[in-house]
Formats: structure tokens, sequence, C-alpha cells
């Protein structure tokens, strides 16, 4: 009872943790309770049993277990942190629970798992079962398998992911425990009743047993589509809102469309061919050849293949199928290729261009099964890529000569097409095929013809009639019917089979019965007859809208009068060959009446027209006669059906009467009306061809007069731009000058069509015609080309308009593309070349590419078809020699140029893999790769970019260059583009890596991108996707969304919209002057072919925020305010206490794990501002850069609450050690230099906690391969001996030195010799012996650095111990041996070497940077001086009275990086720079002036200074540095530093030189005096001196007098004795003497006197009736004449020397003086002058009545 009544007092947590199993059941029992009665899910109770919840889950005890399951089930279904227990609570349910026998604990098991699901934690519960499958226990599988098919039946297939429960299924089924493997069964029904059909490839490796079990089960799966009877809490919510919306949704979405193969795994053939497959493929026996494909059909088998590079297979493949003789092989090969297509998918479209041409030239073999082995493979083919990319092969065969190869390319687009979306098949593609298919539908053989009656049955099912009617006019009625009885029969891939339940709507709407039942071209009928369907009257007709009437041409006059007659009146027709020209006149009067009454459907055109020649005919002398029949050719044209037959009966007529002065204008309004009736492109041809024919320069002038401004009212749609071009240079070479003149007019026409790609077709014309069409061109510049007012294009305006816009491009410009002279160039790409373009000589390489852009460049303009030349350039992009990477894409915009849209196939092949080269690191590259890309995409379009999974992978690559210069590229793109690309959602899981990237550009470009992809994907969708990411990155790509939504731009306005509203687009047409730069992203310049973005374009932002408010940042500046740290009392020591008795996580890791970072966080909450520790944990590392930043400014002003958390900052500085941004690194170690000095000026001392947590990650630094890194680490550790025990850092640093990095060793040795020297023996930790011993292994190091360091610190320990070190290293190898005893005896002939010679070798006080010491000279090469630690003291220990701005700090931290550079003149030009911050040299104290002085001084004397490449501009800016300091530092200061530093000179053993320089710094401070003495404090001079005097020893009081140290201070103090006068003499007060005068001070009285300042009124008070004796000295007297007190006191000084001999001036140590007046004026002066004077208390002082001497 008494240890029942100690458990029961303790709190809940601690008895569910107590040993005694009653004490946990009770604890289980009330924290059920306690869970229960909470009603808030954030309350702060939860957190309290967070780390517990794993311990209620695994009780050993089966009673109290049950009670923990509960209680862990309520804590999972009420705490809102529950979701961060997941993994380790369902592993615990996984191996504690599942084996257990009780049912109850199982059934809580299952619930658990299932709630964590419903709490969005269904990948983590997934994950632990997954792994439960894997256990040896078979009641834990089963109970696995189990709750996986529970989970997947109660939330369905969307929450619960599918392929990893596919994968184990197979396993399952092979266990050996038959319960295992029912459950097995009953979960793959479960999987089937989601995705059906996709589950059985996946379940092929089972025995027939199984899968006939499974048949049957799964025969009995109802029909209809599962649906979810459980909801995540997400779900839960909006189905309380909306609950029919939810139940709907849940119905229609719950069945995923699952792919079976997504849910294999790729296989890797590439590695498993034989190797000698290359080899057999092309062997001369046909059964090594058929071996080696055998091998490959195996492999290709594999119904998914891992991505690789498949070009040489694919091209071994195409060269058996092109050229082996042997039809088995070829068959073979087409099955290979199949295969390796199927198992690739997208990713074979690379190679698709290839293969497409071989298999369609092999048709031509009449076996049926080589033939349906190759319809196999190249509809393997077709599904990798679009029938755009690949019409260009299939319509170069369809004019070829064998029947056989005809047909099977037909079938083969019939099949295409059907598989085809409609909006992939645009007019550009619907056209060409068209026109070829129409050849074909005449072809003599009849499967050809049926063939092709198939292909345009199967377009006008997917495309519609209306796209395809046009092409179909001049085809006979039989075969139309043809046509129809074909799409009769088709089945489109998208309708639904009879006999499925639920039908849905086709992508594109299907032509209706009726529709397709009209015929698409008309029946030949009599005049007299109606035909039905037309339009109403008054309607204007037009070709696309109504069949065109192909009439009988009449040739009997007595028809046409027939049937003239019916219609006129009878006068008219008597009247009509009148002779009298008036009832010709009145004739035509009535003529025209009558057709402008006559009924359209009912007007015989064609006899109208011919009664119009009838005699005088069309030679006709009355101009108003022939204005009236011009008339009524113009209404017969306009109100009836007016075909071509009857245009021909009267154009030749118009065209001679077009330059007539009179009637020429309505015979232009009569040829206007007919190509309203029959079309413009054709009347145009007409006309233009007939007025050439002519040969009457002003009917072609007037002709193409008239045809500019037809163009200009019809438009340019479906003019033949070829034909155009060709009569046009015809009447550019005419003679006369008003045919040119109308020629360049009608080029300016064109121009607005077409583009400046019109003026390639006249750059062979002669310098000034072409001048003139230049000229016509500017002048055309600018302008947009009119809407047209007149033929199909005003009525089909406003019915096509959407899909003209769809289609996004101009077909005028897209038809002169099409028709340029193109020149086949495949035949000049031969082996040979694209062999030199691979060669191993890059000159010989770069002949190749010279080659090929000569060959493009001669040709202007090619065709598509390019050979092996794209993988050879493919080949070149990734060449090592930039050049040529760079000539390669030059020729590749060349392609673009030539090529045009047909360079659409080559994308995959070429055009993406230009990717790569934006990951190169120069920029000139770069930007070529961008040019290149934007040249193709230009001619391309971005659809064929978008497609597949090339672009997302890209993005994938660890590469920072190629990921910000391919997001700024698709921003830039995606600005500009109509339509979301079905593939662009695969680019979103890299695109939000990106977001997260440690590189600050990737991330701005990617969230730059965002608004662009939101325009085309949605939010939603894009939200959905942010959704599987990790917690952590989710909620920031969630916030960038949210950012994104509200700065998304409008989708880029239609083409024909985008002329009308110029503030919504952001290009314009091709020829136009790009935009002013809009505020959404900068204008792509369509008209420039070779743009680059510049500088101004790339700092736009990529959209603008649309209502941003500007004081958002004001208020996240008002949130920085208040303190940065809190000091929270004894929370350090509990820290250190729960660390010791491990409740926390210790700090010891390899590499910081998730959970340490959770913990500091959590740590640190209340030690820090809460903004700050947003700043600290963010993602970005630039806030991590503005913590530190804002960490480095309140230093000082919170050190002390900064020292109550000292161990996380220092923790959360270890993480920083991890991160591989160079500019975090740097800042901190920056931080950490100015921390340790502050600590060790205020005596802190590490505690064991902070320095075990902080140093050795410190160490790992060491070993950092940049030296300025390094640099500032040495000088880290040397301030950490101020604050840590150095017999205690010198473990840790031995710890360091066992490394694997080089460096680290090294680096961590010499610092171990640095500890040595500093603080001897006593600081080798355990023992000397033991630490030498370990020190001696890396004597045999490989690496030379770590030997040196090694020798070189035990080097140091032999100038302690001598001979002693050998048995301290013990026992080494005779090579380790002799490297020691080497390095000794040259240590000591270096030592023996004259002082004068060497550099000056002082004890460094204990105080100076141990970093000053690193590096000893190198034996094979000279070290360079270590001016950065020089310039580290001087900052370092520089602390300024006012608080540094943060920006000039920063610029001055960098400008002290830049002094720390190898290269010599960016070091100088630092030192500059740094020199210009006076105030830094102003504030630096006289201690730190004395050791910057000394170092310096130091790195002057180094002979191995002088040894470098450039030492003397190391020497040049040292004394650059000094100078600036005498000018710019505290004259106190300096002149006190430098006198310390000369007695600390004298009094060691240092050389002469380093004596004589200082000196020489006191000279010229000297010169400086009279300008600088209000400055000085002359009572600190004056005492520098005194105690310099005092230090001096007897041997240096009796030097000679030329002795230069006595010289420069008797200089020094005369000087101010000049300058200050006699108030000189009252500045001694610091001057401690028993007497009350110092010696000093009667020395100062006599320089006076020699400057002539001294007067009786200074000495009186000062001597009294005295008279000086001194035991051992003797008396000097003289007088000095009064002439001589005018002399210069340099000149007394001379006298008073000559005088007392070798007695100098400042020798005398007491003295005494009078002045008294005689008769004669004159001055006698006493001088006591007492030799060997060495102390002035030997002075005996007596009392005298004597009062003058």
């Amino acid at each position: 009872m008494e240890d029942d009544s100690e458990w029961m007092k303790l709190p809940v947590d601690q008895k569910c943790e107590h040993k005694a199993w009653k004490a946990r059941l009770t604890g289980y029992e009330e924290a059920l309770k306690v869970f229960q009665r909470i009603d808030d899910e954030k309350s702060s109770e939860w957190g309290k049993f967070l780390g517990l919840i794993k311990k209620f889950v695994t009780e050993s005890n089966a009673v109290a277990q049950l009670k923990g399951l509960e209680a862990a089930l309520a804590f999972v279904q009420n705490a809102h942190i529950a979701n961060r227990l997941a993994g380790e609570v369902v592993s615990g349910v996984v191996t504690k629970v599942f084996n257990q026998a009780k049912v109850r604990a199982r059934e809580l098991g299952f619930e658990i798992c299932l709630m964590f699901i419903e709490i969005e934690k269904a990948d983590a519960v997934q994950e632990e079962l997954i792994k439960g499958i894997t256990n040896k226990n078979p009641k834990t599988i089963l109970a696995c398998v189990e709750t996986l098919r529970k989970s997947l039946c109660e939330f369905g297939a969307k929450t619960v992911t599918l392929k990893p429960i596919v994968k184990v299924l197979p396993k399952l089924f092979e266990s050996r425990d038959k319960a295992v493997r029912d459950e097995a069964r009953l979960l793959a029904v479960e999987v089937y009743r989601w995705i059906r059909d996709a589950l059985r490839p996946s379940l092929q490796t089972l025995t027939p047993v199984q899968l006939k079990e499974l048949e049957e089960e799964w025969g009995k799966v109802a029909p209809g589509a599962p649906r979810p009877s459980r909801f995540l809490r997400s779900q839960q919510q909006h189905q309380q809102k909306h609950v029919e919306a939810a139940v709907d949704e849940a119905e229609d979405d719950s069945v995923p469309h699952m792919d079976p193969y997504e849910l294999l795994d790729p296989v890797d053939i590439l590695s498993k061919l034989p190797k000698d497959f290359y080899e057999k493929i092309e062997s001369k026996k046909w059964q090594e050849r058929k071996e080696s494909l055998d091998a490959l059909e195996t492999l290709a088998k594999n119904p998914k293949l891992e991505a690789g590079d498949y070009g040489d297979v694919v091209r071994a493949l195409k060269k058996v199928i092109a050229k082996d003789a042997n039809v088995m092989l070829v068959s073979l090969a087409a099955k290979c290729l199949a295969g390796i297509a199927t198992g690739l998918r997208k990713k074979f479209g690379t190679y698709a261009g290839l293969v497409v041409s071989a298999l369609l030239e092999k048709f031509k073999e009449k076996k049926p099964h080589v033939v349906q082995t190759l319809q196999e493979a190249i509809d393997a083919v077709f599904l990798t890529t679009t029938l755009q990319s690949m019409s260009e092969d299939v319509l170069a065969v369809m004019d070829n000569k064998n029947p056989s190869i005809k047909q099977q390319a037909s079938l083969f687009l019939a099949r295409s097409v059907r598989l085809s979306a409609p909006g992939s098949l645009h007019k550009t593609l619907v056209k060409p095929l068209c026109i070829a298919l129409l050849k074909q539908v005449n072809d003599s053989a009849p499967e050809v013809r049926d063939a092709a009656f198939e292909v345009l049955a199967t377009l006008m099912k997917v495309v519609g009639e209306r796209a395809v009617n046009p092409f179909l006019a001049d085809v006979d009625k039989a075969k139309l019917e043809k046509i129809k009885e074909f799409a009769d029969k088709i089945q489109l891939a998208g309708s639904k089979k009879a006999g499925e339940v639920k039908e849905k709507s086709v992508a594109a709407p299907q032509p209706t019965p009726q529709a397709s039942a009209k015929p698409a071209g008309p029946t030949k009928k009599p005049p007299s007859a109606k035909v039905n369907n037309l339009p109403d009257r008054g309607k204007v007709v037009h070709p696309q809208q109504c069949p065109v009437v192909t009439a009988v041409f009449l040739h009997q006059v007595e028809v046409c009068e027939e049937r003239a007659a019916a219609v006129l009146p009878a006068t008219c027709m008597q009247q009509l060959d009148s002779g009298n020209w008036k009832e010709r006149l009145a004739s035509m009067e009535e003529f025209l009446k009558a057709v402008e009454s006559m009924d359209g459907d009912e007007m015989p055109c064609q006899a109208l027209a011919r009664m119009l020649a009838k005699k005088p005919g069309w030679k006709e002398t009355n101009f108003q006669v022939m204005g009236l029949k011009l008339q009524v050719v113009a209404a017969v044209a306009h109100r009836g059906r007016f075909s071509k037959t009857s245009a021909l009966v009267v154009l030749e007529a118009l065209v001679d009467k077009v330059s007539d002065v009179k009637c020429g204008g309505k015979a232009k309004d009569a040829l206007t009306a007919i190509g309203e009736a029959c079309s413009l492109p054709w009347t145009a041809e007409q006309v233009v061809s007939m007025a050439f024919t002519q040969k009457n320069p002003k009917n072609q002038a007037e002709a193409l007069n008239w045809l500019s401004n037809a163009i200009k009212e019809f438009g340019f749609k479906g003019v033949n731009v070829k034909a155009f071009i060709t009569n046009v240079k015809t009447a550019l070479g005419a003679t006369n000058p008003a045919v040119r003149t109308a020629a360049v007019s009608l080029l300016g026409v064109m121009f607005l069509y077409l583009g400046a790609s019109l003026r390639v077709f006249f750059e062979d014309e002669k310098a000034a015609l072409l001048s003139q069409i230049d000229t016509e061109f500017q002048r055309m510049q600018g302008q947009s080309a009119p809407a047209p007012s007149r033929g199909s294009g005003r009525n089909e305006g406003e019915e096509k308009e959407g899909e003209a816009n769809e289609e996004g491009v101009d077909e005028a410009a897209s038809d002169v593309v099409d028709l340029l002279p193109r020149t086949d160039i495949s035949e000049k790409i031969t082996g040979d070349l694209t062999a030199k373009i691979s060669d191993k000589n890059w000159k010989i390489r770069k002949e190749g590419l010279d080659e090929v852009a000569a060959i493009i460049s001669e040709a202007k303009f090619i065709k598509p078809a390019l050979g092996d030349l794209p993988l050879a350039l493919k080949a070149r992009l990734a060449d090592s020699n930039k050049i040529l990477v760079q000539q390669t894409l030059s020729i590749m915009q060349q392609l673009a140029t030539a090529m045009g849209p047909g360079l659409k196939q080559h994308v995959k092949a070429l055009g993406l893999p230009v990717i790569t080269v934006l990951g190169d690191g120069k920029n000139l590259v770069r930007a070529a790769a961008l040019n290149t890309m934007n040249a193709w995409a230009e001619q391309t379009g971005m659809k064929e970019w978008l497609e597949g999974e090339e672009l997302s992978e890209e993005l994938k690559k660890e590469n920072h260059f190629l990921k910000q210069e391919l997001l700024g590229w698709l921003t830039e793109r995606l600005a500009t583009l109509r339509g979301g690309p079905s593939d662009l959602p695969l680019c979103l899981a890299p695109l939000y890596a990106c977001l997260e990237d440690r590189n600050g550009e990737v991330r701005k470009k990617a969230q730059d991108a965002l608004p662009l992809f939101m325009t085309h994907l949605g939010f939603d969708k894009m939200n959905k996707a942010a959704g599987k990411l990790k917690p952590a990155s989710k909620d920031q790509v969630v916030a960038l969304l949210d950012k994104a939504r509200a700065a998304m731009p409008a989708k880029p306005a239609p083409l024909a919209k985008a002329a009308a509203s110029a503030s919504s687009v952001s290009r314009q047409a091709a020829g136009a002057l790009p935009l002013p730069p809009a505020p959404v992203l900068p204008a792509m310049r369509r008209d420039v072919p070779n743009y680059t973005r510049t500088q101004s374009d790339l700092s736009q932002p990529a959209c603008a925020a649309v209502g941003k408010k500007p004081s958002a940042k004001v208020k996240e500046e008002e949130d920085l305010s208040g303190p940065l740290f809190i000091l929270v009392p004894n929370r350090k020591e509990q820290r250190a206490k729960d660390e010791k008795s491990l409740k926390v996580l210790k700090w010891n890791f390899p590499s910081p794990r998730d959970e340490y970072v959770e913990q500091l966080r959590g740590q640190m909450a209340p030690c820090v501002a809460k903004w700050l520790q947003d700043e600290l944990f963010h993602a970005d590392f630039h806030h991590h850069i503005k913590a530190i930043g804002a960490m480095t400014e309140h230093l000082e002003a919170e050190m002390a609450s900064m020292v109550s958390c000292l161990d996380l900052v220092l923790k959360w500085f270890t993480l920083r050690f991890f991160d591989t941004n160079t500019s975090v690194l740097m800042k901190a170690l920056e931080f950490l230099k100015l921390l340790f000095p502050l600590l060790s000026q205020q005596d802190y001392r590490l505690s064991e906690l902070e320095a075990t947590a902080f140093i050795p990650y410190l160490i790992l630094k060491m070993g950092e391969s940049k030296d300025v890194v390094r640099k500032d680490v040495r000088f880290i550790m040397a301030n950490l001996a101020k604050v840590y025990p150095a017999s205690r850092l010198f473990p840790l640093i031995m710890d360091g030195a066992k490394s694997k990095n080089s460096k680290q060793r090294s680096e961590c040795l010499e610092e171990l010799g640095c500890l040595i020297s500093l603080f001897g023996l006593s600081v080798c930790q355990p023992t000397p012996a033991k630490a030498l011993k370990e020190i001696a292994v890396h004597i045999g190091d490989r690496d030379t650095l770590v030997r040196n360091a090694a020798l070189n610190t035990i080097v140091v320990v032999y100038n302690m111990v001598g001979e002693q070190i050998y048995k301290l290293v013990g026992n080494l190898s005779e090579k380790d041996l002799s490297m020691l005893e080497e390095r000794i005896k040259r240590s000591a002939k270096e030592t023996a070497k004259p002082v004068e010679d060497s550099k000056p070798c002082r004890t460094v006080p204990s105080h100076a940077n141990a970093s000053v010491l690193r590096k000893p000279a190198d034996d094979n090469a000279a070290a360079k001086p270590r001016l950065f630690n020089i310039l580290t003291i001087f900052f370092v220990f520089y602390r300024p009275r006012t608080q540094l701005q943060p920006s000039p700090a920063a610029a001055i931290s960098m400008v002290i990086f830049k002094v720390a550079s190898e290269d010599i003149n960016t070091s100088v030009q630092a030192f500059t720079q740094l020199l210009g911050v006076d105030f830094l040299a102003l504030e630096m104290s006289s201690g730190m002036l004395k050791d910057l002085v000394e170092a310096l001084l130091t790195a002057m004397l180094d002979p191995r200074v002088e040894a470098l490449g450039q030492g003397s501009k190391v020497i040049s800016s040292i004394n650059f540095l000094f100078r600036h300091l005498f000018e710019k530092a505290d004259q106190t200061n300096i002149l006190s530093a430098l006198l310390v530093l000369l007695q600390e000179a004298l009094a060691s053993s240092v050389s002469s030189n380093f004596s004589d320089y200082v000196m020489k710094c006191l000279w010229r401070i000297n010169r400086f005096l009279p300008q600088n003495i209000a400055k000085v404090n002359l009572d600190r001079i004056l005492l520098d001196i005194h105690n310099f005097k005092k230090m001096l020893s007897k041997e240096k009081q009796q030097r000679p007098p030329n002795d230069m140290t006595q010289r420069t201070l008797k200089t020094l103090l005369h000087t101010l004795c000049r300058l200050t006068g006699p108030e000189v003499s009252e500045l001694t007060a610091l001057i401690h003497s028993p007497t009350g005068s110092s010696p000093l001070h009667l020395k100062l009285i006599t320089l006076l006197m020699l400057a002539g300042h001294a007067s009786a009124q200074i000495i009186q008070p000062v001597l009294k009736p005295q008279m000086f004796l001194y035991q051992r000295g003797m008396c000097f007297g003289f007088t000095l004449d009064r002439s001589l007190r005018q002399t210069p006191p340099f000149s007394i000084e001379l006298y008073l020397q000559a005088l007392l001999g070798n007695v100098e001036l400042f020798t005398i140590s007491g003295f005494a003086s009078k002045f008294t007046r005689d008769p004669m004026g004159s001055a006698v002066l006493l001088f006591l002058c007492f030799r060997d004077m060495h102390n002035p208390d030997e002075l005996s002082w007596y009392q005298s009545s004597s009062t003058g001497h």
C-alpha cells in the first residue's frame, strides 16, 4: 500500500511512465478522461503527452495496453498535434499491437491507423503498413494487409495510393500462410473495384490457379463506380457545408483513371544488352544479326523501360529495317522498335523522327506478317509523338510510285487521325494532308483510292465537315458518296460502345447525321433547275459556305440565247447587236434592270455573260454602253450563282478595260464582284496572269493597283503567295516604270500580312529596285493590316473567331513560310560530314560545323529532312570546347530561320537538348542558348516544348544556372501562350522544389513563374499539387501560391482581339514595333531575330501584384522593434541538466536531422523574439542572413541576454555550418569573430554544454576548401582559447585531426602547434606522450601539408624539451624518423642564422592573434604573408563608440574579405578602399595600434614577401597604410604605441632593423607634430618618455653620442618644448617623483631655456637656495654671451655637446640653474652635470647658505 500511495500522488504523465504496470494502467485511464474532457483541440495540455503516446501503444502489459490504446485513439482523434506522431505511433501499432492475440487490441490498432488517415496522414500510415508486410510474424502481415484493405475500402483510391499496394500484391500471394494469401485476394478484389483492368498487368506473375480465382472474384464485382464511405477531416468540413455537392463530387471523381503503365517499375535494358550487340547486329551473317535482335526483343517485351540514351539502338534498328534484305530480320527489328516505343512512351519521341521514313519506305514489302509488324511499329511510334511531327515524312511518301507504300501511309494516317484530338489537327496540318489525299483519290490503284477515302472520311469525323469541305469542292458526287460511306463506318476512339451504362461526351462534338449526309460538292443540273440548300436571296454567296457551281461550258450561241431570252425582255435581246449605239445603250439599260430584279437562284449567269459578248461585244466603242456592260457583269456576279466558268467568259475583257480612262473604275468594280463570287485568290491569280499575257503595261499596272486595294478589302486569306510572287517578280522586271511602281506598292500591301520574311524572295533584285522595296516596307512598318470588309473574311470573322484564336497563328504568314521555295539538303548531309562533326579533333569538328553552316546559308530555305544531322548537332551541344557549342547554337538559329514551321518535328530530338546548355557556367553560352530557344519557339510554338516530361526532368537537375534560366524563359513564353498545355502540370513538382532552392536567383525565378503557371492551370489544381508536399514545404508553397493568386495576370488575349486591345497583350504581331514595357512582362521582340533579354528586362518582375499595399513592409518593419534576446533566468542550466539526463536529444550528429532542428526551435522560442525565430528557421537563406545581421547590430546592447541563451545561439550556428550557401557561412563566421572577443573582454568562460555543442562543428570547417573560410575559423579558434581552457580545447582539436579531410588534418595539427607554443606542454591531454604519439602518426601521411604540419608541431616541442622529443613520440618508422631528424636539423640551422638576416623572432604576447603564427615557412615554396590576419586584428578588436549601420558594416566586411584575396591587385585596391574609412583609424586604441604596427613591420621585414612575384606591391600597400595611420589615427595613441613598441624592441633580442623602422616612424610623427600638436595629450606622452627613461639599462645610458635612440627621444622632446612653450613644464603631473621635481621636469626647463622660452618666473618656484652635490660626480660651469641668446636651439645644443664632451644632454639625470644679472648685462648659466648618474634618488640634498655660484 505504501508503494501505491507513492505513485498515486504523481501527476498523470508521470504515472504513464512509471515502472509499475498498475501505475501505468491508472495513468492511461486518467489520460483517457483528460483527453475526453479537453474541448479545445489546440489546447496546450496536449503537448504534455506528445512524447508518451508511442509508449501507450507499445505497452508491455497486455491489460494496460488496452487502456493505452484507447487513450492513444482519443488523443489522435482530438489533438491537433497528433499528426506529428503518425509514423512512430503506427510503427508501434504494427510491431507491438498487430501481433497480439487479443482481438480488441487489434481492432483498436485498426482504428488508430484509420484515424491517422482521417487526419491527413495517409502516406505515413501506408508507409508503415507496407513495412509491416515484410515482418516475419504472419499475424502482423495479416493485420497490415487487412488494414490496407479497410483503408482503401473506406477512404477510396484518391486518399490511399494504389501503386505501392499493387507492388506488394504478388509477394503476398507467395506467402506460406493461407490466411495471408486469402487476405491478399480480398485486397486484390478491393483494388480491382477502384482501377478495374489496370490491375491485370501487374498480377500476370501469379500462378494460373490464383489468377483463375481472382477472375472469378472480379466477375462478382458490381459494375458501378465505388464511393468512399469515410472522408478526411478537410472533406468532412466541406461535406457539412455542402452535403449534396460533396456527394456528387465523390460520385464523379472517386474512380481515378489509373493507367497500368503507372503501376509498373521501369526496367533498364541498356545495361542488359549483350556486350557484342552492336558488333553482331552489323555482322554479315544473318544468324548473328538475328541473335542480337532476339536478345533485344526479349528485353523490349518489358512493358515499362527506364529512360536512357537509346540513340545507338534506334539507329541500329533503323539500319536493319531500311537496308537488311532478310525480311525476317526486318520484321524482328520492327517488333523491337515497337517494344521500345511502347515501353518508353513519350520519352521515345526524341527518336521518332529517325525511324518514320524508314518504316514507311519498307511498306513496299508485300508479305503480310512483315506489313503487320511494320504497322504495329509505326503505330507505337505515333503514340510517342504527334502527327504534326510525323507529317513531313508521311507527305513525302504520298507521291511514291509504289502503291503499297501510298496505301499503307494513308491507312496509317487514318489510324493516327482517329486517335488524335481535334485540337491537335490544325489547318496547317489538314490542308497539306487533304491536298495530298485528293491526288490519291484519282489514283489508278483501287486500294490506294480506298485508303485515301478512309483518311478523308476520318478527317471529316474528327475535325468536322466544315474544315474539310472546302478542299472537296472539285470532287465528283460518286467519290463524295464514297467518302460519306466510309465516314458512317468509322468509330472514333473517344466514342462509347453500345451497352455501356454511362456515356460521356466526346472531346469534340461530332457532326450530325444531316450534316454528314449533306453533299460536299454540287450536282450538275440544268441552269433552270433550282438547287437546294442554297443561302437566302440577297446574301452574298461564298465558296466556303456553299458548293461552288462548276457549270457546263456552253459553247453554242443558240443555247445561250435561249436561256438568256427566258429571263430578258425581247427588246433587249433584239437591240444587243444593233448598229445604233443609242439602241445598244437602251438595250443595256433594260439588261441591267432585268438583272437587278431577277431572282439570283434562277439567273443563268454564264448565258448572260456570253450575251454581253454578242457583236460588237467587248469591242464596244461607245464608253456609255461599255460602262453599262461592266455594271451588268458586276450585278450578275453579285446577285447570281456566278461560277468560275462564267468568270472566265468575262475576265479577259475586264482586264483589257481596267486601264480605260472612262470605264476603268467600273471594270475594277466588276473584278471586285467576281472576287466576292469566286474568291479573291482565284480571281487575282487569273487577273494577274491575263494582264501579263496581254503585255499592255497600262493594264498590268492597273491590274496590280486593283489587286493592292482588293487585298486590303478581302484580306490575304487563301492567296497563292507563290504565284503572286512569281508575277510580282515579272512586274519588277518590266521596262515600264509604272508597272514596277505598282508592283512595289503591291509588295507593300503584302508586307502588312506577311511581314519581313517577304523580302527574302527579292534579295536577288537590283540594288536600286531593292532600295525601293525597302523604302516601301519601311513606310508600312508599324501599320496593321485592315480588317476584311468583303468576301468570306467579313462574314466568317465572327463565326470562326474562336477557331482562329485557338490556332494563334497568322495564316497569311504561315502560308508564305509554307510556300517558300525550299531545298532538300538531306543529300548533302553525308556520313562523312556527320563523322567530321563527331571527330575527336576539335579542329575537324569545327570544319564539319563550318560546312553545315555553309550548306544552310547557300540553301536559304530548306526542307525538314536533315538525315543524321540532328544527332550530330545534339552531341556538339555537350562539346567540351565552348566555341564549338556556340557555333552549334548559331547553326541551330540558322535552321530555325531556314526551315520555318517544319522545325516542329525536330523539337524533341534537337530543340529540347538546348535546355541542357542553359546550365553552362559561361554567360555568353547561356545567352546563345536562350536566343536559340527563342528562335525555335517562334517557329514551332510552345506546344511541342511543353509536351512530355522533358522540361520537368530538366528542372529537377541540380544546376542553378539551368533552373533560373529555364524558369525565366518559361515565364516569358507562358505569358503569351493561349491555352494550357496538357503536360504542363508535370512541371509543378520541380517548380515547387525550385521555390525552396538554396540559390536565391532560382527561388526568385520560380516565384515569378508561379502566376503564369496559375494562369494556365488554375489555383485549385496548383494548390492540390502542393498538398502532396511535406508539411514544412507545403506551408511555404501554399503561402507563395496565395501571394501569386493575387498577382495572377489576365490570360493572354486572342490574336484577333489583340490588335483592338493593346493593353491586354504582351507582344505585337511580326513586323510591328515592340510595345513599351508593361508591368506584366518584358515584351518579346519577335522582330529582332537575335534578341537577348536585357538587364532591365531581367530586373522587371514577372508579374505585378494587383492591389498590393505598400504599408505591408512598413508594418513588418514595425514588428522588428523590441529586444532580440529575452533573459530567462536559470533556463540555460535547466537545458544542461535535461541534456545530461537525456531528456532531450544530445547535440551530437554527423548531419542535422529534422528532430534536432525542431528541438532547437522549441528551445529558442521563449528566448528570442518571435520574428527573429521565424527568420532563424526560415527555409530561405536570405532570412538567415537578415537574422545574423540583426544579431550583429544588437550584440553589444543585448550582450547579457544573448549570453543567457548562448548555448542555443551556438547550436544554431552549427546548423549553418552544414549549409552549402557561402554567403550564410561567411556571415555566420563574421558574427562569431565579433562574439568571442567580446566574451573574452567580459571574462566569460564557455560551459561544457556550449563548448561540446559548438567547437567540434567549428573544427569541421577547418577543412573547408575556401581559404577565406579557413582563415576566419583560425581566428575564431585563436579567440576560443581565451574563453575556454586550452587543455580542454586540445583534445577536441586532436579528434578533428583524425578526419579523412586532409585540409582539416593539416589545419588541426597547425592549431595544436600554436597551442603548445603559447601554453607549453601542459596543454597536451591526456598526457604529452600520448598526444605527441598521435601527432607523430601523421608524419607518415600521404598528404604533404599534413606531414609538414605534424613535423612543425613536433619541432615546436623539440625547441622546448630537446632530445627528449624522441622518447615522447615513441617508435617511428625509419622513414618517418629520418624526416623528423631532417626537419629538426633544418630548424636548428635556421635558428643559427644571424639576427640581422632573419625575420624578427619574438615571443607573441598572450593577447596576440594566434593565427599570426600559423603556416610556418614551407621548405618547397615561400609562404605568403598573412595580411588578412593583420587586418583582422585591426578590425575585430575595434569597437566603435557609435552603432554602425548595417549597410556600411557589410560593405567594410566585403572589403576585408577582398584584402585576403590571392590576387595582389585586388588586395591593394581593397586596402585603398579600407583606408578611406577615417573613423576606423581614429577609434583605435594605443594597444591595438601597437599590435597593428608590430604586425605590419613584421610582415614588411619578412624576406619571404620580397620573394613573392608581386611582393613590391605588398610592401607598397603596407607603406600606404602606415601613412594613412599617421595621418588619421589619434596622435596621442600612435605616439604612445610607437614609444612602447620601441621600448619592447630594445628590451628584447629583436633585429636592429625592427627598432630602426620604429624610430623612423617616430621621426615621421615628429615631422607632423607642428600641425597636430593641439591633438596630442602631452601628459601621456611625457609619462611614456619618463617610463622609457626609467627602463633603460645602464649600458643603454652609456651608449655613444650617435646612438639613434637617444637622438630620437631628444628630438621628440625638443620639438614638444619648442611647440608648447613654458606650459610643457606644467604637464608632468602624471609623473610620480619623491622629491616633487622629476629629472624629466628639470630637463624640460633646460630645453626651454635653450629654446628661448625659459624665464626667472619659471625657474624660481622650482629652484630654492640649495646646492646640489653628487657624491661621485663633478661640476662644469660656463657663461653664455648675450649674443648666443638669439642663436637657434639646435646650434646651442651642438655648442653644449661640444663643451660637455661625451656627456649628452639626455644623459643628465639632475641639474639646477640660476640667473644673475651683472652691470654688463651678461647672463651666467650654471650647470651641475653629474656623470655616471644612474638613479635620481642617489642625489643628496643639503641646505646651503650660499645663494649663488
